[in-house]
């Protein structure tokens, strides 16, 4: 019993087998217990010392061990991969061993992902385990890379069908085995040798499905410059292979923390932009310059993102269709595998796929599909989706980046947006999409129904696309540019420049503009709809920047106004994300319009609506300053006005009457500064500080500002806290100097937002921080020398 293992071969190579046996087990005494095998194993895995492969062991001795464990014989076979793979080999007999393998591992991969849907308790899937812990994930690695080596200056290969065996077997494992996909990620080499096994189409698959997962975990962002051959590799693919590429782009291209960017502190953000600065441009900013210098990129994409689905969807059955696929598709090497059957047996009208039998192997873990295979025409739709959605978020960040303008021109030039205005209907908003699908284990609201997903991700590319730049009148056709000219006509008022310089060969055609689809399914969405807050958004930044009397009008006469006051007053809106997004809407699409504010008074036409109204507001000051901004700046506008419309508007509106009150905006004032803090400041946020100075410079303007301050002292005192507000407000202004007085495009946004030259904002900022005790507008004035705390450091806690 206590004899070693009996060696396998003969010569030299017995007793170097034997030996390096020896050495593994040294720490042992011998002969290893069993019970202690895998644990030794995963820490060799972890120390790089000691046990970390199957061939440090006997076959003898494995097999022995297998009969009692149950390992399904893959220690033994990663022992025969081993001596089977080395530089000098043919790989015939490698790859037939891969081929043993596979299916022990795919059928644990698919039984997982059934599981989880499932959501069982927590499995062990010991293949897949047993294969990593025998070092199988290594020495794939190492059979994948033999063509970086050169002997004798030849490149070694290895076919395309053994490459795929390889690739397939790793996806599985990293499914299955915790820690696997996050090993892999720190190989740089490896990961970087990826990208070249993508050139073949029929390893394309596998490889990108791979690096997807490696890249969702990988730490550091890999640099798409170090790609060999980037510009050809992405070239020579296919529409369908560059639609999939677009999954990895979509993490090779977005910078860490853009997920919560509203939620990071302006002191992170600004410090991690100095950093920055001294570091030079980050990993997805060379990732994006190294795309937009690929020839036809763009256009490319362009094409992927506005072509068409032939759609025959009149069968009643079709959502149920769609859910009977989709229950187990949820893997793009699937999906896409199966669009490829699909495809090449196009002469079929109608065919089912052939789920294999429990316990049928399946190359790859993909199902089997018969010669005369064809999919259903939902799944062509559903197929369209999910690479549409992968390539609208990719032209979303890149409108986003550094090179947004030039972006812009292109996306112009090769009609995206008279492209998805021609799919509006019948893909991005399709009819039966009231039930959209869903992912198991998920909700019918959920944002992962791929259906929401595409339908998100088209309402933040309008978003980004007409957030200042003076394309969005793209979003138009020509009969709605027409109208706009004779807006402004009807007004007396010059036209829009950027209207008049709208290239009109560009803009929608039919006979409604992508902007108008939008406003019309945006009124008929229901109440609870999570869709209204990206509706809000993209409408609101058609509005965005300096303001045009014609755009307000053009979205008041379709009766924008009215929908958003119903959804505040009358809906009994609960969200604070929708609320919010209507309240920055309404903002702009009353500010400084005499008829906008005729249109608000008639619709809350009672003092009951008005309260409702009030209280909404109220409720959440950070969602509703953009609104409380605007009316602010449009009753002081108004008020030095002559015009009789005007004064019919001030003298009957009860918003302007109400906040003409100076007890209103001494409290909107005082919970604007109480809310926010230096430490607590973000996107979202910030503008509370802004709207608290647009009061205040209001109130300089009228030479009213000491009186402004004097009441904010009275008010802290009452609260019996003295000193608290204005030492805040005081350290609030200091960062807003750092933070705006070095970013051009921010102060722009204030100016163009608020009609107030930016000189005016840094000169009522530098007043109200003007040392001297003496002054009647500074802060420190209102402030008693034993409160005084002005000092701090902007230091994250």
């Amino acid at each position: 019993m206590a004899a070693a293992p009996a060696a396998a071969g003969s010569g030299v190579g017995r007793g170097r087998r034997a030996a390096a046996t020896v050495a593994a087990w040294g720490g042992w005494g011998g002969r290893p217990r069993p019970g202690n095998i895998l644990l030794q194993l995963r820490q060799g895995q972890l120390t790089g010392r000691g046990l970390v492969r199957a061939v440090q062991f006997t076959e003898t001795f494995l097999t022995e061990r297998d009969k009692q464990s149950k390992w399904s014989g893959i220690p033994q076979l990663l022992l025969k991969l081993y001596a089977t793979s080395h530089l000098h080999s043919d790989f015939i007999e490698c790859q037939n061993i891969l081929k043993e393998i596979s299916p022990l591992l795919s059928m644990e991969a698919m039984a997982f992902v059934t599981e989880e849907r499932k959501l069982t308790q927590e499995t062990t899937y010991p293949n897949t385990y047993i294969f990593d812990l025998f070092g199988g994930v290594d020495l794939l690695v190492e059979i994948l890379m033999r063509p970086t080596i050169s002997i004798r200056g030849q490149k070694l290969k290895i076919s395309d069908e053994m490459s795929k065996d390889c690739l397939s077997i790793l996806y599985n494992t990293c499914v299955c085995t915790e820690g696997v996909t996050k090993r892999l990620a720190e190989k740089n080499d490896f990961v970087i040798f990826l990208f070249t096994l993508m050139t073949s189409k029929k390893t394309f698959l596998q490889t990108a499905t791979l690096i997807e997962d490696i890249l969702g975990v990988k730490k550091e962002m890999i640099r798409l410059d170090e790609v060999p051959n980037l510009s050809s590799l992405v070239s020579n693919f296919d529409q369908q292979q560059l639609a999939n590429f677009c999954r990895i782009l979509a993490v090779t291209i977005s910078e860490m923390d853009t997920g919560n960017d509203d939620k990071h502190t302006l002191l992170a953000k600004n410090a991690q932009q100095k950093k920055s600065l001294s570091l030079g441009p980050s990993a997805a900013e060379i990732n994006q310059a190294a795309l937009l210098s690929i020839p036809g990129f763009v256009e490319r994409l362009c094409k992927l993102a506005t072509r068409k689905v032939s759609e025959s969807t009149g069968t009643a059955s079709f959502l149920q269709e769609l859910e009977e696929w989709y229950t187990w598709l949820d893997n793009a090497l699937v999906l896409d595998a199966l669009m490829r059957v699909a495809n090449e047996e196009s002469e079929h009208n109608q065919a089912s796929i052939v789920l294999p039998p429990p316990g049928a192997s399946e190359e790859n873990g993909l199902p089997h599909t018969s010669p005369r295979t064809q999919l259903p025409q939902s799944m062509k739709i559903m197929h369209e989706i999910m690479y549409k959605l992968e390539v609208l978020y990719v032209l979303c960040v890149l409108l986003m980046g550094r090179q947004r303008n030039q972006v812009h021109r292109m996306i112009a030039e090769f009609k995206l947006i008279p492209g998805l205005n021609n799919l509006f209907d019948k893909l991005i908003w399709r009819k039966h999409s009231a039930s959209a699908l869903v992912l198991h284990g998920h909700n019918q609201n959920c944002d992962c129904s791929p259906d929401i997903t595409l339908k998100i991700q088209f309402l933040r590319l309008l978003q980004s696309f007409s957030d200042h730049h003076e394309n969005k009148y793209l979003l138009l056709n020509n009969q709605e540019l027409n109208e706009l000219s004779a807006i402004s006509l009807k007004a007396n008022i010059p036209e829009v420049e950027a209207v008049l310089n709208t290239d009109r060969s560009l803009v929608c055609d039919g006979k409604r503009g992508l902007l108008t689809r939008l406003l019309q399914v945006m009124k008929k969405e229901p109440a609870e709809s999570s869709f209204r807050f990206w509706q809000a958004r993209a409408v609101e930044s058609f509005l965005r920047g300096t303001t045009s009397y014609a755009d307000q009008m053009f979205l008041l006469k379709r009766g924008l106004l009215e929908h958003i006051l119903y959804c505040i007053v009358d809906s009994e809106c609960k969200s604070r994300d929708v609320l919010q997004s209507y309240f920055d809407l309404l903002g702009e699409l009353m500010k400084f319009n005499v008829d906008a504010f005729k249109r608000f008074n008639k619709y809350i036409n009672t003092d009951a609506k008005f309260q409702v109204f009030l209280k909404q507001i109220n409720s959440s000051l950070v969602d509703s300053n953009m609104l409380v901004r605007c009316v602010t700046l449009s009753l002081d506008r108004f008020e030095n006005q002559v015009d009789m419309k005007v004064a019919e508007v001030l003298s009957e509106c009860r918003l302007l009457a109400y906040i003409s009150q100076v007890p209103t905006q001494m409290s909107f004032l005082f919970r604007l500064i109480n809310i926010i803090h230096v430490q607590t400041l973000t996107q979202e946020n910030v503008s509370c500080l802004n709207t608290s100075l647009v009061i205040l410079m209001l109130a300089r303007r009228k030479e009213r500002l000491p009186l402004y301050l004097r009441l904010l002292q009275r008010m802290e005192h009452s609260k019996k806290y003295p000193g608290f507000l204005l030492n805040n407000f005081h350290n609030l202004l200091r960062f807003w100097q750092q933070h705006y007085l070095h970013k051009d495009k921010d102060s722009t946004c204030l100016e163009n937002s608020s009609c107030i030259s930016f000189s005016y904002w840094k000169e009522t900022v530098s007043i109200l921080l003007n040392p001297d005790r003496q002054s009647p507008s500074a802060l420190v004035s209102y402030i008693e020398e034993p409160y005084m705390d002005i000092d701090r450091d902007f230091t994250e806690e």
